[in-house]
């Protein structure tokens, strides 16, 4: 079995897709003995690796990946196909994106598909192939499987083994989640599959595995864990509004609400981002549009939080208005470009979503400032005209408003320290030693 050359410290494993996961991934398998090939899109990214400029924003990620270089044990390129060929495990971690219009939502499975024509095409018997990316119910035995066997002339289960196995990160702690945290979920497209990877994985992940029956119950269980947490995110922000209108503390509540073992209330905040909570539910509607199924909680819960970026403009306007200060010349000051706390990922911010409802509403990209303790550069604020800072007394000096829209640590902090200017904490982690509108205190303009 494949579990032995990794038990030999002979098995070589091919990561497609050096993102946040992939690089994760990189570091679990390197940590359990593998030799790791990523290979990536970027040829900067892949010549960082090779000369052992490992970035990542975990600690522990980077000390794995630069000794596994040191030791000969890591490489990167550009070319899956060589890739493959040098390689018994290949595991797939690039993105499937949604097309989105006006009117409908599509998935994008090109990335996916590039990368698993090249598996294919250096794809031998034996080797076992692993698809990690959060894809629709189905895709494993629908669209990786005939592809792969096309390129290679191979059968899968007969030739090559293939399975799904989701990722179950969260950069920050990714590494951890693989190795330590939870139990690793397999599924294969037969029982020889299935086996050949749960053997794998019950070798990196100490939780142990969870087999289930076929990849598409594989794919639709990371799914669920994504969508469940969207609906309650909704709920936890349509509450928030009525706790608001009541003058009541929507955190006290909840505080005391979830003490009962069977509730598990979220937190309300100004939005949900990153590149799989808003994503999952698509898939799900997408999947189930083709079976005739309506999902209405499903897309009435991405409703509101879609919505919920303006809601929070629209208070930093309202309290505006109710304090005299004219939108025409304020300043606002927006505390927080990624996504969450500590880490630098902006994907799908809801940042994004404040600083356009402000633009739309007459507000000039001049008087607004973005600060972010992560976040060096971005492109879409540079596009609209934004000034983006590191430095947190420049981004609040002279601001009318300032609206915190991410839970960064470095923003747990006395309000007051923020100046005497009207503060919307949308995501309830300052400190009221002052008078702010916060988002979950009973008080939101």
């Amino acid at each position: 079995m494949l579990a032995d050359l990794l038990k030999r410290g002979e098995l070589v494993v091919s990561i497609y897709g050096l993102g946040y996961v992939g690089m994760a991934l990189a570091a679990a398998w390197s940590y359990a003995g593998a030799r790791v090939i990523g290979v990536d899109v970027d040829p900067a990214k892949v010549e960082r690796i090779n000369a052992g400029a490992i970035e990542y924003p975990e600690r522990d990620v980077v000390d794995v990946l630069k000794q596994a270089w040191r030791e000969g044990r890591l490489t990167a390129t550009d070319d899956g196909v060589v890739a493959s060929i040098k390689s018994h495990v290949k595991i797939v971690a690039v993105p499937v994106h949604l097309r989105k219009s006006p009117s409908s939502v599509d998935v994008d499975f090109s990335s996916l598909l590039s990368a698993v024509r090249a598996i294919g095409n250096g794809l031998k018997r034996g080797d076992l192939v692993i698809v990690e990316s959060s894809v629709p119910p189905g895709t494993t035995e629908e669209v990786v499987k005939p592809t792969l066997e096309n390129a290679s002339g191979l059968a899968a289960e007969e030739d090559f083994y293939l399975a799904y196995s989701p990722e179950r990160i969260m950069v920050g702690h990714a590494f951890k989640d693989i190795v330590e945290n939870y139990p690793k979920v397999v599924a294969g497209v037969g029982p020889k599959s299935t086996e050949e990877a749960a053997e794998l994985y019950r070798l990196i992940a100490k939780r142990g595995v969870i087999t289930l029956r076929s990849p598409k119950e594989a794919e639709f269980e990371k799914l669920l864990e994504g969508v469940y947490r969207d609906v309650n995110i909704a709920l936890a922000n349509e509450m928030a509004r009525l706790a608001n209108a009541l003058g009541i503390s929507f955190k006290e509540a909840r505080e005391a609400a979830n003490s009962q073992p069977y509730s598990h209330v979220h937190k309300p905040g100004a939005g949900v981002g990153g590149n799989c909570i808003p994503v999952y539910p698509y898939f799900l509607l997408w999947t189930a549009a083709k079976f005739g199924v309506e999902l209405p909680l499903t897309a009435t819960a991405r409703r509101i939080n879609e919505s919920q970026p303006s809601e929070v403009a629209y208070a930093a306007l309202r309290a505006m208005l109710k304090h005299g200060i004219n939108p025409a010349t304020a300043k606002i000051a927006i505390l927080g470009l990624a996504f969450r706390g500590d880490v630098d990922d902006t994907r799908e911010s809801p940042t994004y979503g404040i600083v356009s409802t402000l633009v739309k509403m007459g507000i000039k990209p001049s008087q607004i400032v973005v600060h972010d303790p992560y976040v060096r550069s971005d492109a879409a604020l540079a596009k609209w005209g934004i000034a983006l800072t590191q430095s947190l007394d420049d981004a609040v000096r002279g601001a009318d408003v300032v609206i915190v829209a991410t839970d960064h640590t470095a923003y747990r902090m006395e309000a007051s320290r923020l100046g005497r200017s009207i503060i919307i904490d949308a995501r309830g982690v300052l400190i009221p030693d002052i008078e702010i509108y916060a988002i979950d205190a009973g008080r939101w303009p």
